[in-house]
């Protein structure tokens, strides 16, 4: 559909078991039921060094933050699911944002970022269900100018809960996920201006 809600799902973990993608693939899997266009992308794809002013400096951008910050910019809404490390959210995942949130020469200040809403989720298998790292990013979020849906999806002990095949076996997390990730897709066609279902 031509004026379908773009959808950008990604997880801030590169790790190839990671609960948090296996997380995202699903959310991305129920924003398509809803006729949102959702493009997963894994950060493992786009390598980059830690952000670096002198770096940036002498050679610009890398190649994979200039891809990655087209891609950006073509979205009208994020759905992010990010573990928690020692109380915070992933370094992978600061360090995607502060390269794509650099100036860029002749485009708006963050224009990957700005008026696009985004949606914050997290799997663990902690009974505490990544809830800090989610803490610790919103803030992170405000500041780039993105419109944070105000509701966030947290799974504990989350190795319990994918079966084989990546699905959310459990019928009550998986209305619950769905719930979250409705509201998220409804939000990104209200601040794109687009229609939602």
């Amino acid at each position: 559909m031509a004026n379908a809600v773009k959808i950008l799902a990604f997880s801030g973990s590169a790790r190839r078991g990671s609960l948090n993608k296996a997380l995202v693939n699903v959310a991305a899997k129920k924003a398509e039921a809803l006729g949102a266009d959702a493009t997963l992308v894994d950060l493992r794809d786009y390598p980059m060094p830690i952000y670096d002013g002198d770096l940036e400096d002498a050679e610009g951008l890398p190649a994979t933050a200039e891809d990655l910050r087209i891609l950006f910019k073509q979205q009208d809404g994020f759905l992010i699911s990010s573990p928690e490390y020692n109380g915070g959210y992933s370094a992978l995942l600061k360090n995607t944002l502060d390269w794509l949130s650099r100036p860029y020469p002749g485009d708006p200040v963050l224009a990957p970022f700005r008026g696009k809403a985004c949606c914050l989720m997290s799997a663990s298998p902690s009974g505490f269900a990544g809830t800090g790292g989610l803490a610790q990013i919103q803030p992170i979020i405000t500041k780039l100018r993105m419109v944070l849906h105000h509701r966030t999806y947290s799974l504990p002990r989350a190795h319990q809960y994918f079966d084989g095949a990546g699905n959310l076996a459990d019928p009550n997390q998986s209305e619950a996920l769905g719930l979250v990730v409705e509201g998220a897709v409804a939000l990104s066609g209200q601040v794109s201006g687009k229609l939602s279902n």
